[in-house]
Formats: C-alpha cells, structure tokens, sequence
C-alpha cells in the first residue's frame, strides 16, 4: 500500500545526510541499499553517529552458501578474482554491473572482457571509452531465468563468468547454476562485511517486522 511521509530521490554525501536527518528529526534509518554499496552505507552510518540516530542495516539474504561444485570460486575482492580469472580461457564474461570496469579492465588487461551492463546510454558509453568493442557489450536489464542466461552463456562463448552473490531479488541461483552446468568455471565476489551487528542486522522480512514492532513499542513509551 502507499507509504505516508516524503520520498527523497539523489544522491547525498555525508554532510547532506547529517543535515537531512537532523532537519528531519529523524528518529530511525534502515539501510536498505545495495549490498555491494558500500560507501553509501559507510557515509550513512558515520552520519548516525554524528546525528545521534539508530541506525539497523536490511540485507537481503545470500545464497552463496546453498550452492557447491568443484567449478564454483568465492573471491573476497575484485583482485582476487581477477587473480582465480588469469587461470581460465581468454573470455571472460563481467555482470558484476558497470561502476568497477575500469579496474576489470587494468587487473584483466590480457583477456577479452564482456561486459553484461544496464541498457543505459551513459554506461555503453563508458564501455566504449574503456575499449569495449561492439561484441564486447552486452546491453539488457535482468534479472533473466536459467533457460536465458544458459543460452546467453553459450552465444558469447565465455570461458569464465565473474558475477556477485546478489540473492534471489539479483538471480543470483538463475546465474550461477546454468554456468556450472554448462562447464564453465564462476567466480563470485563475497559480499562486504556489514557495518552493522547484533540485532540491529536484519536479514528477512520476518526480522525487520520484529523489529519494527519492538521500536513502535518502545516509541510509545
């Protein structure tokens, strides 16, 4: 249903979130941002701090953990993918999303990279100044099904596939499992450690209302 209150679009920096949440007398901030976003929920936590706010943290669960196979690689950083990437054929397929190119491109500078990004004019346009070709780019807005990215697998010939644990909301189990089943090695980048702990770490929809329900409680006190 419709959720009453004001809705805030862009980007802010630290300073504008401490003005923001002090403006606002903010009680409570749940950071529900992108896993991967980590200086965005860096910046969030140091302005509850300095704003004196609580602060819980919404991660979506992981499936890095249902899935095991000999061809499936945890890394904990873009460099240590890069170095399990060196081992395999020279093709190898990014959809990791488009903020980090450049430093695919300058840790895997001997290989051919292929990069699955948003269809968005600004980022084929990076692609391009970073030295992607035509048949390097690959252009469409997911998440796909199994059937999909089996068949996208086989088209651009990858012999590796370098991906995140983004969860089911990513198609985290639709990209990975058709990759190992067509043979061919995938490296997952581990999810950042979270900022926040303890009971303040919420990870499923259940938890979140547990503790919504405990903070209304305690508001009315």
């Amino acid at each position: 249903g419709d959720i009453k209150g004001q809705v805030r679009c862009g980007r802010l920096e630290y300073g504008q979130m401490v003005a923001w949440l002090k403006e606002n007398r903010t009680r409570w901030v749940i950071d529900a941002s992108h896993p991967y976003a980590e200086m965005v929920s860096h910046n969030l936590l140091r302005a509850c701090e300095t704003a004196g706010v609580l602060l819980s943290r919404y991660q979506r669960p992981e499936q890095l953990s249902n899935l095991t196979h000999p061809l499936l690689y945890t890394a904990r950083s873009i460099a240590d993918a890069c170095e399990i990437a060196r081992r395999f054929g020279p093709r190898v397929l990014l959809t990791t999303g488009s903020k980090d190119l450049a430093v695919w491109r300058a840790g895997l500078a001997e290989k051919t990279l292929l990069a699955r990004v948003l269809p968005v004019a600004e980022v084929i346009q990076r692609c391009s100044e970073l030295g992607f070709g035509v048949g390097e780019i690959f252009a469409l807005c997911g998440p796909f099904s199994a059937d999909f990215n089996a068949a996208f697998y086989h088209q651009c010939r990858a012999d590796v596939v370098i991906t995140k644990a983004s969860g089911a909301e990513g198609g985290y189990q639709e990209k990975v499992q058709p990759c190992l089943d067509a043979g061919i090695p995938c490296i997952v980048i581990a999810r950042p450690t979270p900022l926040v702990t303890g009971d303040e770490l919420l990870e499923s929809q259940a938890a979140f209302a547990q503790r919504l329900s405990r903070w209304l409680a305690a508001a009315k006190e």
